[in-house]
């Protein structure tokens, strides 16, 4: 009888421990039979290693010197992965007993696959999809990224109306399966980046090289999200806007990155107006300060497209999970608050 493929269960952590002792039971108890648990922590200052090596010996640590965030966090981990598949999890994630066994299945079955997410429900409202990935990552022509299931800060109910397993843009990186050898080839995070859009800059290269990103709906799990920045921080908003600049630079054809570029400049300073218009003067300077950071590190990532080019490597929109308007105008202007009015269901 053929042995499972070996999986990597990685968890990033810092300060984490109430987390890591609501959650990593649901973990332990997964019923596939070929995995290690592997805790990656980001120089935590609470007492995260004590419980762990008190309460749960057989999860390996892997202990960081600094706060590296989640980006290099990870990166810093890939030499101890040492299994084809490897996934990333979030602390804050509920996993069910069996939910480990499909996403291995699809891997699988889509061997030129880099990446795919199961289906990420909210743990508080669990007849619904979660923010950070829902049913499958999607994006626009601005680098606006949206979800099968969340639009914005639109969150549909599971009615199984997604259970389709295809092709998409983006994995979330709050519960991803990478195939390791990809990740060798390619590499993993942008460090620069800390946290938030690293997961989808990684899928957008890796299609680039002609991988495939997928999500498998009969895997479920269940996040709670904002465990360390919750939606609506100013701090998160500033990550989002300033690294959503560095993708699109970064990664569309040569001809195209001024006038996208330029575009998403000016939706987002509309979205400040509101929020200024709003009262909201502390996402309205998020923004401000994620459009400056981004021109203050512009000679940076002339450089990273300069190095694609020499390196021969390709550089352009990916097909899967793209949507070729404007998400803002579809949801703000037309109404289209739910996927399958964009795509149609699947």
């Amino acid at each position: 009888m053929a042995t499972d493929p070996r999986v990597t269960i990685s968890i990033l952590n810092w300060n984490g421990r109430n987390f890591l002792e609501q959650f990593l039971p649901s973990v332990v108890a997964t019923t596939y039979s070929n995995y290690r648990i592997q805790v990656v922590d980001n120089d935590s200052s609470d007492d995260s290693l004590e419980f762990l090596q008190q309460h749960y010996p057989q999860v390996e640590i892997l202990e960081l010197d600094d706060n590296y965030g989640f980006a290099e966090g990870y990166n810093r981990a890939i030499s101890s992965w040492r299994d084809p598949y490897v996934v990333l999890l979030n602390s804050d994630v509920e996993v069910s007993p069996d939910w480990l066994q499909p996403l291995v299945a699809w891997m699988e079955a889509h061997p030129k696959a880099a990446a795919v997410q199961p289906k990420i429900k909210a743990f508080h409202q669990k007849d619904h999809f979660e923010y950070a990935g829902a049913a499958g990552g999607f994006i626009d022509r601005y680098a606006y990224p949206f979800c099968r299931g969340r639009i914005f800060d639109t969150l549909e109910a599971d009615e199984n109306q997604y259970q389709q397993s295809l092709p998409v843009f983006w994995a979330t990186g709050a519960c991803m399966m990478l195939r390791r050898s990809v990740v060798a080839e390619t590499g993993l995070f942008e460090s620069y980046f800390f946290a938030h859009m690293e997961e989808i800059d990684f899928c957008w290269r890796v299609q680039n090289l002609g991988h495939e990103i997928g999500v498998e709906p009969q895997s479920e799990v269940y996040h709670v999200g904002g465990g360390t920045l919750p939606q609506g921080n100013p701090r998160k908003t500033f990550l989002n806007v300033r690294n959503s600049l560095i993708m699109l630079h970064t990664n569309v054809p040569a001809g195209q990155v001024f006038r996208r570029v330029m575009s998403r400049l000016i939706l987002d300073g509309v979205w400040a107006a509101r929020q200024i218009i709003g009262g909201d003067f502390k996402t309205a300077g998020a923004i401000s300060r994620a459009h400056w950071a981004y021109f203050g590190t512009l000679k940076r990532w002339n450089r990273r497209r300069r190095h694609i080019y020499r390196a021969g490597l390709p550089i352009g929109w990916p097909q899967n999970g793209m949507l070729p308007g404007s998400i803002v105008w579809a949801y703000f202007a037309q109404g289209k608050k739910r996927w399958s009015q964009l795509f149609g269901e699947k």
